[in-house]
């Protein structure tokens, strides 16, 4: 049963995480179909629509964990599954620039179907093989957001933006109806969810309790922060490292090679996880990410660049599985769709604080000082959390008396 849920949710993560990003590379295009508008204005309102779907979905994903932890997890895939469904639908029939905005908040009101089947996955899954298992369902979402850019800008440039809209929402109530019909949730309980359930006060007094588990939420911004820093420049980088008429195909493949990278190796980080500890691996990979990331402000030729990023994805492609994987074995199932919410949070936090930070950064001292930011950002993540991995030592019986006696 637990093999068959992994293959379907990795089925429906790939849908999903395709169909929501294959809009993405013409968001701006559709938005100068509404009318005629300068490209000042188009550029704003590109980075407040793109941007307001992470900043919702930051504020509400601790709520789906919570749903998720009380009323079932399936139910809660469903409910975004068929609601991010229905905003694509919307999207196709869309007129003015002012309804795009408000459906993308709609949609990330609704953005909780990746994180919740993760929490599904990790919670019928043993402790001892969270990371391989959870590695495994995180390539089906990597693949998406691979295929997805590239299948939407080939769907938009053949059929127009109305019907790659109708198609992406197509396909995502398919993945939501594979669900309906194919997976099973099976309830599981251990000695550690055992007694009432907690209040978000009570969890988020757990959380504070285990700093490791604060340090992987912090990771998990980090990685996001520096990612998307440079999403918005990258473009404009590659320009400036060659003269071409293929730039924009160039900064595609320059960017979407970070996720290849990540799918190369998300597995085999997660089973070395299993092996000698994801908070081991998180540092490891937290390390890796800066020593990788650094060269890329010194690069002088356009392969240079794509393969350091190539690398760079492969150090990250441990740290959302070991993250997951670390809750898995830390924190109660009765708490831990809530808990999961909070760091998918701290990723969407880094998703809008990633492009503003880097725009910021590269408008003062140039693209290349936002590799440097970034570099030190990830150095200073793996510098906190080793010393509280060596000092720290979370306090158990704290920890204990929560469980028992919260």
């Amino acid at each position: 049963m637990e093999k068959r849920n992994l293959v379907i949710m990795w089925i429906a993560n790939f849908f999903v995480s395709a169909s929501a990003t294959m809009v993405l590379p013409f968001l701006s295009m559709y938005i100068e179909t509404f009318g005629s508008y300068s490209p000042t204005y188009v550029q704003r309102w590109s980075g407040f629509i793109f941007g307001i779907t992470f900043l919702v979905a930051f504020l509400v994903s601790p709520f789906w964990g919570r749903f998720g932890d009380k009323f079932g997890r399936k139910k809660i895939l469903l409910f975004t599954g068929y609601g991010i469904a229905f905003s694509m639908f919307l999207m196709s029939f869309v007129e003015t620039v002012s309804g795009l905005f408000f459906l993308r908040l709609f949609m990330g009101i609704v953005t909780g179907f990746i994180p919740t089947s993760m929490a599904l996955i990790a919670a019928q899954t043993s402790k001892e093989n969270a990371g391989k298992v959870l590695g495994t369902l995180q390539m089906g979402t990597v693949s998406g957001g691979l295929f997805g850019p590239l299948l939407g800008g080939l769907l938009a440039d053949s059929v127009g933006f109305t019907y790659t809209f109708l198609m992406t929402g197509t396909i995502i109530s398919f993945a939501a109806t594979l669900v309906l019909f194919c997976v099973k949730e099976v309830q599981v309980n251990d000695d550690q969810s055992l007694g009432r359930k907690r209040s978000m006060k009570e969890v988020l007094q757990f959380i504070y309790a285990d700093k490791v588990l604060i340090m992987v939420m912090i990771a998990s911004l980090t990685v996001q922060i520096a990612n998307f820093s440079i999403q918005p420049q990258l473009a404009l980088y590659v320009g400036q490292l060659l003269q071409a008429e293929n730039i924009a195909f160039l900064a595609g493949l320059t960017f979407s090679v970070t996720g290849l990278g990540n799918l190369t190796t998300t597995r085999l980080w997660g089973v070395q996880g299993d092996r000698i500890g994801h908070e081991k691996i998180l540092l490891v990979c937290l390390v890796f990410s800066g020593i990788f990331f650094l060269p890329q402000a010194l690069v002088s030729s356009i392969w240079q660049l794509i393969g350091l990023r190539f690398l760079f994805g492969m150090a990250i492609g441990g740290i959302i599985p070991c993250a997951t994987a670390y809750i898995r074995q830390a924190i109660p199932l009765s708490m831990q769709g809530e808990v999961l919410g909070y760091n998918q949070s701290f990723r969407f936090l880094g998703n809008v604080l990633g492009p503003v930070c880097g725009g910021v950064v590269a408008g003062f001292a140039g693209i290349s000082s936002v590799f440097y930011v970034s570099s030190f950002l990830f150095f200073l993540a793996a510098l906190m959390l080793y010393l509280i991995l060596r000092h720290a030592r979370p306090n158990r019986q704290k920890k204990r008396r929560l469980r028992i006696n919260g």
